[in-house]
C-alpha cells in the first residue's frame, strides 16, 4: 500500500504521528472558530458556531486527540481565535469556558455508547445524539446565564435559553455529518461519487431540495423554514446517510442565515432574541427527522444485505451456494458470447478424512480448499459449493489451454499440506471434471454440470487427483 493510501485509511489514522494529529486538530478547530466568529451579530452569539461540534466529532473519530494534550490544543485554538478577532480576555475566557464544558459533557455521554451508536449505525442512535446535544447545551447555558448580564446586559434566564438553543442547534446540525463521514481514503479516491448520480430518479430529490429553498426565500413568512422538509425526507430515502447529513447541515446553515439576515421577514423579526431561540430550536428539530430516517434506512439496507448474503452463500466456506451458483452461471451464459469452462471438483476420500480426523478437521479442509481455489480465480469467475465435498467453478472467456492451466493449478494447490489445529499435517487431493463450451449459448446450466460431473467420476475411476476434460460438449451424452 502506498503512503498516500495508507494515510487515507481512516480519520482516526490520520495523520500518522500524535503531533500531526494534534496539529490537524488545532487547524480544524481554529478554522471553525473563525467561521463562527464571522457569523456573530453585534450583541449576540454566532449565528452558526461549528467549532464545538467539530472538536467533539474529531475527538470521537480521532481517539488520540481525546487526551490532555488534545483538550489543551482545543482550548488554545478557541482562545486564540477570539483574541485575534478583538474579543477581550474576560469575554474570551467566559465564552470558551462554556464551549469546553459543553463539549466535555457531550463527550462523556458519547464515550459510554457502543461504536455503532457513535457512528449512527443504530436506529436509536439519534436519540442519544439529541441527549448529548441537550446536555452540552444545558451546561453551556448555565455559564451563559451567568455571563449574559456581564457580556450583553440581559437577563439570566434569557441567557440560559439563548445559549442552550444555540449550542443544541449547532450540535444537532453538525455532528451527524462528522460522525458518519466515510473513511478519508474513500473521500480522497471517490469524492465525486458522493454527488447524486446523473440518473433522474437519483437527482430529483436534490433538485427538489434546491427548489424548496428558493421557494422559501421567494414566498417568505414564518412557515418558510419548513418548505425543504419534504425534499429532505425524500433525500433520506434516496441517498446514503452521509449525503443526507450534509444536505441537512446545508439546510440548517441556510435557515439560520436567512433568518438572521432578515431574508424571511415575518411577525417575529430576526432582531427578537426569543424569535432566534425559536428558529434555532425549530431548525434543529426539523433536521432530526431526515438524519434519523436515513439512519433507519441504512440499518435496514445492511440487514437486507446480510440476509441476502446468507441466502446466497455457503455458511461454512463463504462461496456461493448451489442456488446462487446456478443463478449466476445461467446469467453469465445469457450475457456473454465467449467460451466458458465448467469444472466439477470433488475432494477425494473426504469421508475417510472425517472418520480419521473428525468433522472439525473436515470443515477445515473444506474452508482451506475454498480459499485456495478462490485465489486461483479471477474476481468475475464463479465458485460455488454444490453440496458436501463437491464444488463447481465457471470461468468465462478462456481458451482450452487456459482452462486446463487453471484446473491443474487448483488441483496442485489443493494437495498442499493443511496444518490442523493439533499442528498435524493433512494432505487432501481433488478430482476435477472440466468441460469447455465454445462459444457459450444461453440456457440451463444443468446439462453442462452433468457433463462435467461425468468427467469428474471418470477422473476418480482413473486414479483420483487428476483432471479429465472435454472440449466439445455436444459429443457427450448428457441424457439422464
Amino acid at each position: 500500500m502506498s503512503t498516500f493510501n495508507r494515510l487515507g485509511a481512516d480519520l482516526k489514522h490520520l495523520p500518522a504521528s500524535p503531533a500531526g494529529a494534534l496539529a490537524t486538530f488545532w487547524i480544524a478547530i481554529f478554522t471553525a472558530c473563525l467561521f463562527g466568529i464571522l457569523t456573530r451579530p453585534v450583541g449576540f452569539l454566532a449565528t452558526v458556531w461549528p467549532a464545538n461540534a467539530v472538536m467533539l466529532g474529531l475527538m470521537l473519530r480521532m481517539p488520540r486527540t481525546a487526551s490532555s494534550g488534545g483538550w489543551l490544543t482545543g482550548a488554545c485554538a478557541f482562545m486564540l481565535a477570539d483574541l485575534l478577532t478583538g474579543s477581550t480576555l474576560l469575554k474570551t475566557l467566559i465564552l470558551n469556558t462554556a464551549n469546553l464544558l459543553g463539549i466535555a459533557g457531550a463527550y462523556l455521554i458519547f464515550t459510554r455508547l457502543p461504536s455503532d451508536m457513535r457512528r449512527l449505525r443504530h436506529p436509536n442512535a439519534m436519540l442519544y445524539l439529541v441527549m448529548a446535544s441537550a446536555v452540552a447545551g444545558a451546561i453551556a447555558g448555565l455559564v451563559g446565564g451567568i455571563a449574559n448580564p456581564v457580556l450583553f446586559g440581559r437577563g439570566v434566564l434569557n441567557g440560559w435559553s439563548f445559549w442552550f438553543a444555540t449550542e443544541f442547534a449547532n450540535y444537532v446540525l453538525l455532528l451527524p455529518a462528522i460522525l458518519v463521514a466515510p473513511p478519508l481514503s474513500s473521500l480522497l479516491s471517490n469524492g465525486w461519487s458522493l454527488r447524486p448520480s446523473g440518473k433522474p430518479v437519483r437527482t430529483l430529490p436534490f433538485v427538489f431540495f434546491i427548489l424548496s429553498g428558493a421557494a422559501a426565500v421567494l414566498i417568505g413568512g414564518p412557515g418558510a423554514i419548513a418548505f425543504p422538509v419534504p425534499a429532505l425526507l425524500w433525500c433520506s430515502l434516496a441517498y446514503p446517510i452521509f449525503m443526507t447529513s450534509l444536505l441537512t447541515l446545508v439546510f440548517g446553515i441556510w435557515t439560520l442565515g436567512i433568518i438572521s439576515g432578515g431574508y424571511i421577514p415575518g411577525p417575529l423579526q430576526a432582531e427578537s432574541e426569543m424569535a432566534l431561540v425559536s428558529v434555532r430550536l425549530g431548525a434543529a428539530l426539523i433536521a432530526l427527522a431526515p438524519v434519523m430516517l436515513a439512519s433507519v434506512m441504512q440499518n435496514r439496507k445492511e440487514l437486507l444485505d446480510r440476509m441476502r448474503h446468507l441466502a446466497m452463500h455457503d455458511p461454512l466456506t463463504g462461496v456461493a451456494n448451489r442456488n446462487a451458483f446456478i443463478e449466476n452461471s445461467e446469467r453469465m451464459l445469457r450475457e456473454i458470447d465467449q467460451s466458458v469452462a465448467i469444472m466439477m471438483v470433488d475432494l477425494d476420500q473426504f469421508k475417510s478424512i472425517n472418520d480419521r480426523f473428525g468433522h472439525a478437521a473436515g470443515d477445515q479442509v473444506l474452508t482451506t480448499f475454498a480459499d485456495r481455489a478462490r485465489d486461483c480465480l479471477r474476481p468475475q469467475d464463479i465458485l460455488g459449493r454444490m453440496g458436501g465435498e463437491e464444488f463447481a467453478i465457471m470461468i468465462a472467456g478462456c481458451s482450452q489451454k487456459e482452462a486446463m492451466m487453471v484446473a491443474e493449478r487448483i488441483r496442485s494447490v489443493a494437495s498442499e499440506p493443511i496444518m490442523l489445529d493439533e499442528h498435524q499435517p493433512l494432505v487432501a487431493t481433488v478430482s476435477i471434471g472440466l468441460i469447455i463450451v465454445s462459444p457459450a449459448v444461453g440456457g440451463p446450466i444443468d446439462p453442462l454440470l452433468s457433463a462435467a460431473d461425468r468427467l469428474l467420476y471418470l477422473a476418480k475411476q482413473n486414479g483420483r487427483d487428476r483432471v479429465e476434460s472435454l472440449v466439445k460438449p455436444a459429443l457427450l451424452d448428457t441424457s439422464p
